[in-house]
């Protein structure tokens, strides 16, 4: 049976993994990943963007998973720019295996 992850992209994010120049999908450790992430074994990730019907689809292979600390620049709820430096899971993706409703 194929275990299969599913995650939600804005289109910005969905269509850098599809075009190849994202290669690594980050989420936050938090107790709401932990729970879907950890201990846990996946053959595949299904990304969809958006929630219609005819959402765009994508789906990839799944090659591993790591805790990593990524730095970043964010905007504050004050609109100030600030460093952030967050633990998250690191889940590194193989050859993309399937995609619909992709807009050329």
């Amino acid at each position: 049976m194929i275990k299969t992850l599913h995650l939600t992209l804005t289109k910005k994010w969905f269509d850098l993994i599809l075009s190849g120049k994202k290669t690594i999908e980050y989420r936050e450790c938090k107790p709401y990943w932990k729970a879907r992430l950890e201990g846990k074994s996946f053959d595949e990730i299904v990304f969809i963007n958006g929630y219609g019907k005819d959402r765009p689809f994508m789906r990839v292979e799944f090659a591993t998973m790591f805790k990593a600390r990524v730095h970043y620049d964010t905007t504050g709820a004050n609109g100030k720019i600030f460093n952030a430096n967050v633990n998250c899971y690191a889940i590194v993706l193989g050859e993309i295996l399937e995609t619909r409703n992709i807009d050329d």
